[in-house]
């Protein structure tokens, strides 16, 4: 029986002239081990499906231009997903919470990077199942084809159209966070899930999916 996916991961940041953001996401119940410049360290299993994700909140990577809209839905006619988004903000404990209303049909939308169509990497994660395996939010992800619409509507009644560009399962250690994460080179919004066989010893999955979308003009 696999167990539900939330998310769940760190952050750490070197600041010098800049800040650069070193963003590594874990999965609890799938497992995105935090990275740093130490070794990494013994990682706790993981025992419910509400698991959230911790942060550090001193490191956390910030927007500096904040578009009229916050995202309030995310539409992807290609999966049949119509999902409310709830923002994702951090706990008095330091931890980044996934969604509450409806924590297996709603999307988070990572409130410590830019909103969906603002420049840089805004990303969505959602859960892949719940208890018992049923299906969740992000249960056919894996389906998603370069080409496939993204839509995000936001609080201002307009709707944001997406691109997807690449599709990609990564193994924990090799996710590619700057890009996930801190690419600024364009107007993108990436959506994470886990991905992969459930390992049970180790309360997590093999792989993690990542879907890259860019704004279409």
């Amino acid at each position: 029986m696999r167990r539900s996916c939330p998310l769940e991961g760190r952050i750490t940041a070197a600041c010098g002239l800049f800040c650069l953001l070193l963003l590594v996401l874990a999965l609890s119940g799938c497992g995105w081990a935090a990275q740093s410049a130490q070794p990494l360290a013994r990682r706790t299993p993981l025992d419910t499906g509400a698991t959230p994700l911790a942060l550090t909140p001193t490191a956390l990577p910030t927007s500096t231009v904040v578009s009229a809209a916050l995202p309030r839905r995310l539409i992807i006619h290609a999966l049949g997903i119509n999902a409310s988004i709830e923002p994702v903000s951090i706990l008095p404990t330091g931890n980044l919470a996934t969604p509450t209303r409806n924590p297996w049909e709603d999307a988070g939308w990572y409130t410590g990077g830019p909103r969906p169509g603002d420049p840089g990497s805004a990303v969505i994660d959602g859960h892949l199942d719940r208890p018992g395996g049923r299906p969740a939010i992000f249960w056919s992800l894996r389906r998603m084809q370069v080409g496939n619409e993204v839509l995000v509507s936001g609080s201002n009644g307009k709707t944001l159209h997406f691109r997807v560009t690449r599709v990609v399962f990564y193994e924990p250690q090799n996710a590619p966070i700057q890009e996930i994460f801190g690419n600024s080179s364009g107007t993108f919004l990436n959506l994470i899930t886990c991905a992969g066989d459930w390992i049970p010893s180790q309360h997590q999955t093999t792989l993690r999916l990542v879907v890259f979308t860019s704004l279409v003009a």
